[in-house]
C-alpha cells in the first residue's frame, strides 16, 4: 500500500495531463469547426449577394435600354417597350428566387441597402411605363439607382468584411 501511496501523485499527474489534453483537442477541433462553419456561410452569403446583384442589374440593364428608346438615355442598342416586356418578364422570374434567398442568408443591413437600390429601378421601370420623355428627371432617377447599388456594394463589403472595392462610377455621356 506505501508503494501505491508513493506513485499515487504521478498517477494523478498523468490523469490530469490526459485530461488536460483531451480538453485542448475537444477545444482545438471545435474552433476549427466553427471557422470552417463560418467559412461555408461566409461563402454561401457571397454568391446570394453576387446573384442577387445579377438579376437585378439585368433589370436596370433592361431599363436603360427602354429608356433609350425614348431618348433619355444615351445606351446604344435601344429596346422598344413591346420588345423589352418578356424580356423584363424573364429578369424580375429570376431576381424573385435572389430576392428570397437575399432575405433569408442576408444581413439586415444588406436587404435595407438591397431594397433601395430595388426601388430606385422600379422607380425607373415607372418612368418608362408612362414613356416619359425628360433626360434630366431620368439621369437623376439614374442617379439615385447607382447611389443604391453603390450602398448594396458597401454593405456587402461591411457583411463579408471585404475591403473597400471600386465605386463602379465612371462618366456617361449626358443625351
Amino acid at each position: 500500500m506505501n508503494a501505491f501511496i508513493q506513485q499515487l501523485p504521478a498517477l494523478i499527474g498523468v490523469v490530469i495531463g490526459a485530461l488536460g489534453s483531451y480538453l485542448a483537442i475537444v477545444r482545438g477541433d471545435r474552433a476549427r469547426f466553427d471557422r470552417e462553419r463560418e467559412a461555408r456561410w461566409e461563402e454561401r452569403r457571397l454568391t446570394v449577394y453576387a446573384e442577387y446583384a445579377r438579376t437585378l442589374k439585368k433589370s436596370v440593364t433592361l431599363t436603360y435600354r427602354v429608356a433609350s428608346h425614348f431618348g433619355n438615355d444615351p445606351h446604344p442598342h435601344p429596346l422598344s417597350p413591346a420588345e423589352a416586356a418578356p424580356l423584363m418578364a424573364e429578369a424580375t422570374a429570376e431576381g424573385d428566387p435572389a430576392g428570397e434567398a437575399l432575405l433569408l442568408l442576408g444581413s439586415a443591413q444588406v436587404v435595407d441597402k438591397a431594397r433601395v437600390w430595388v426601388n430606385a429601378m422600379m422607380e425607373m421601370q415607372h418612368f418608362l411605363r408612362v414613356e416619359t420623355l425628360d433626360p434630366e428627371a431620368w439621369h437623376a432617377l439614374m442617379e439615385r439607382q447607382r447611389d443604391g447599388r453603390a450602398g448594396y456594394y458597401s454593405a456587402v463589403r461591411d457583411d463579408l468584411a471585404l475591403p473597400p472595392g471600386n465605386s463602379a462610377r465612371w462618366s456617361v455621356p449626358q443625351v
